[in-house]
């Protein structure tokens, strides 16, 4: 009876904690609740979505040598003429400049199916647009959707940003004027979505893309489920910039499986940049961003803090794995820009990475101005646990500064390896380590 009792008890225990875990899991950093929509990772029905538009049933020929970018167009706008619906793009590849969606419109790429962008960049219209923390007339992307709220991107096709002839200038370029911005390179980014909420891009093959893969700026509610982004990034050319999704100023961000490899940052927070960035209305925070179960190749980091980005609060990176990629997760400190970076949570990730936790200045191109009350910068409430890596470079390269702040950082249940070692968190205020290992060596 003892036993049986026992064992009840420790059933009933065991639940307790798993239910526990999955409640600890709608918290977020913070200590606020997360919004149920987070677990919600249906598929969006396409059927569902209204009149179905295949391009090749309004005048778009399957050809893969003609460009048209006004046929395509055209589609699009009798679908939001008529009160919305799903363009779509059936098996063959279709050639394309910068196309444009409206409200109540959706693209959905059939199996099969490319939509392939031009590599001229005379193709992408120039627009007024943000770009690298500011708002200026820049070239369109391939994909835009501005105040499109409920866009989705469906199907599981490709949509091939053609980079290649992009990459070869960019280079050329770099080796004529080594200090040459993105900006000056003329390159065109595949998707760029903006002002726009409930968004879903789901079970797409994002490759090649000429610039920043997805960029999405003052968005909310937004859902990237089992995509497959990928630029080269070994060989020549690799794809400079190619970053796999740039949340700029966004909110309310669910990216759930699938897999990145890319020639840059892999999920990248932005928001601007610069002494008065808090200033400026285009400007904006990053908050409640939860990332998980991806599988990371080659890219910059799992997430990465800036170079663009000043204020991210309420940011998970959960249940990944890494293969060759340049971090877990990176903090790049700009000495000319206000940042505050907290309320940070890693957990459960694995693999290979080449680093592990990055933190440290970053003065690329950066222009310090005069101002007396300028905030002071810093990163606080950030967690790292049940983590397992073997790192090829280094796993800790937290860097003290007397331009920052680094305060309430936890470290738990860690082994990791690397060829350098080393593990001091004491210039770091408030710091919890528990159960770590880093090259045999307990902390």
């Amino acid at each position: 009876m003892k036993t049986s009792t026992f064992i009840v008890a420790a059933l009933l225990l065991a639940a307790a904690t798993v239910a526990d875990a999955k409640n600890q899991k709608q918290v977020w950093p913070d200590g606020t609740p997360m919004e149920s929509w987070f677990t919600d990772t249906a598929k969006v029905d396409v059927s569902a979505l209204g009149r179905q538009y295949v391009i090749t049933d309004y005048g778009v020929k399957n050809d893969s040598t003609l460009l048209q970018t006004e046929a395509i167009q055209k589609v699009i706008d009798t679908a939001a003429e008529a009160g919305g619906g799903v363009v779509v793009v059936p098996r063959g590849t279709f050639f394309t400049g910068s196309l444009f969606f409206r409200p109540g419109t959706h693209l959905h790429l059939a199996d099969g199916s490319r939509l392939k962008g031009s590599d001229a960049i005379t193709h992408y219209k120039i627009v007024k647009t943000r770009l690298e923390g500011q708002t200026l007339n820049y070239f369109a992307a391939l994909i835009n959707a501005n105040g499109v709220d409920g866009f989705t991107i469906t199907g599981r096709g490709t949509i091939d940003g053609n980079g290649r002839r992009f990459y070869d200038e960019f280079w050329l370029r770099r080796k004529v004027f080594p200090k040459c911005t993105n900006l000056e390179a003329l390159r065109p980014r595949m998707i760029y979505i903006s002002d726009s909420k409930n968004v879903t891009v789901q079970d797409v093959r994002l490759v090649y893309s000429g610039f920043w893969t997805n960029h999405l700026y003052r968005c909310s509610r937004v859902r990237y489920l089992d995509c497959y982004i990928y630029a080269p990034t070994s060989g020549y050319p690799k794809g400079p910039s190619t970053d796999a999704i740039d949340l700029d100023a966004c909110s309310d961000v669910l990216i759930r499986g699938g897999y990145i490899n890319v020639n840059d940052d892999a999920v990248c927070l932005k928001g601007g940049k610069g002494t008065f960035v808090d200033k400026d209305s285009t400007n904006g925070p990053c908050r409640n961003i939860l990332i998980e179960d991806v599988e990371y190749g080659v890219a910059g980091a799992g997430v990465t803090f800036g170079s663009e980005a000043w204020d991210c609060s309420n940011i998970i990176l959960r249940d990944c794995s890494f293969a060759g990629t340049g971090g877990i997760v990176r903090f790049k400190m700009r000495p000319d820009t206000p940042q505050k970076y907290a309320n940070v949570l890693v957990e459960n990730v694995k693999g290979t990475p080449k680093r592990g936790i990055r933190v440290g200045s970053w003065t690329q191109f950066h222009n310090l101005l005069d101002r007396p009350d300028m905030p002071r910068s810093g990163v606080s409430n950030v967690t790292l646990r049940n983590v397992d890596v073997q790192c090829s470079q280094i796993f800790y390269e937290v860097r003290q500064s007397d331009k920052y702040d680094l305060s309430g950082f936890t470290f738990e249940n860690i082994k990791a390896s690397d060829p350098k070692g080393g593990f001091d968190t004491s210039f770091i205020k408030d710091c919890k380590v528990k159960n770590v290992t880093v090259n045999g060596v307990k902390y």
